[in-house]
């Protein structure tokens, strides 16, 4: 059962009801109805995901502030900060990996490191869909949120998940992956390799291409993506050192066929656009030929491969 199935159930119910229901109604843990509901309760609240542009508004559900007339068609019309002391806007920028968002929300929250850690390990607790297998990274996503303080770390990490799964919905995300041949997951992890890449989002098609080509070359060819080693590696660039390369990660696509094994950052919807509609094109190479300017370009073949390399190089050092 997903999230919007358990939400639905749980509105329902409480439809029927006279009172409101006690709060230990919903984290009662020897009951798994109960815990359902307070999953359901608990993404409803961290989606309290109003229509304020792009702007989400995440309310904790042991807050008793009220939630602005712009946000919720209810209440007094004022910004969160202007209603009530405490609110904070948090803006999570496409391409960051989940270590990044985590810092960043315990810096803006003032809670903990390890709470947010915490949170993000329980991937059940957050409404994942099931081909996350568990895991975040790739699943925060990168939007602009409203935080009450009273929301927990759970509480903003499904609001991030609750916003990935309304993008995928947008996106056709998992019939469209089926219709490429490759899992929900597979894409994302392309996206998220796109992400990483572009310097331009205009040419995120383009490199999603690139990395289609290679993994449906006869015979396959290995990516050879630097991004994707550095996460591995727990550092960051695009630029891999000669020992970086040699790396045993299950992240080297330089050593390993195919894609690693789950997203190297947090996508966004251009992104995962572009790993399900890719450019159409024989491009099987793609080199950020002057890194001041952000100018990427593509070929099709080795020679044509190697004349951009000798393109970004003087411009290297003419930079």
């Amino acid at each position: 059962m997903n999230i919007e199935d358990l939400l639905r159930e749980t509105l329902s119910d409480m439809a029927h009801e006279e009172q409101p229901p006690p709060p230990a109604r919903f984290f009662r843990a020897n009951r798994d109805r109960s815990r359902r509901r307070g999953l359901a309760l608990a993404a409803a609240a961290a989606v309290t995901v109003m229509a304020a542009g792009s702007t989400l508004v995440v309310q904790g559900l042991s807050s008793q502030t009220t939630v602005p007339k712009d946000f919720t068609g209810q209440g007094s019309g004022e910004t969160p900060g202007e209603s009530e002391q405490g609110w904070t806007t948090l803006t999570v920028k496409e391409g960051q990996r989940l270590t990044q968002i985590l810092k960043q929300l315990s810096t803006v929250t003032g809670r903990s490191l390890a709470e947010f850690e915490r949170a993000a390990e329980d991937g059940g607790e957050l409404g994942l869909p099931a081909y996350a297998k568990g895991a975040l990274e790739g699943f925060a996503f990168p939007a602009t949120y409203e935080v009450s303080p009273a929301s927990s770390p759970g509480e903003l990490l499904a609001a991030m998940v609750t916003r990935f799964n309304r993008a995928a919905e947008d996106s056709d995300l998992v019939d469209g992956a089926r219709r490429a041949g490759r899992t929900p997951l597979e894409i994302l992890t392309i996206a998220s390799i796109v992400q990483a890449e572009a310097a331009d989002r205009r040419d995120m098609p383009r490199i999603a291409r690139v990395i289609h080509n290679r993994l449906n070359h006869t015979p396959e060819m290995m990516l050879q993506l630097d991004s994707t080693i550095m996460y591995g590696l727990n550092k960051f660039g695009t630029r891999a050192s000669k020992e970086d390369l040699r790396s045993r990660s299950r992240y080297n696509t330089y050593a390993r066929l195919g894609l690693p094994p789950g997203p190297i950052c947090n996508p966004g919807a251009d992104a995962i656009e572009a790993a399900l509609k890719p450019a159409a094109g024989p491009w099987l190479y793609f080199v950020r030929t002057d890194p001041e300017k952000g100018v990427t370009k593509f070929a099709g073949s080795e020679s044509e491969f190697l004349k951009l390399v000798e393109e970004h190089d003087r411009n290297r050092r003419s930079g």
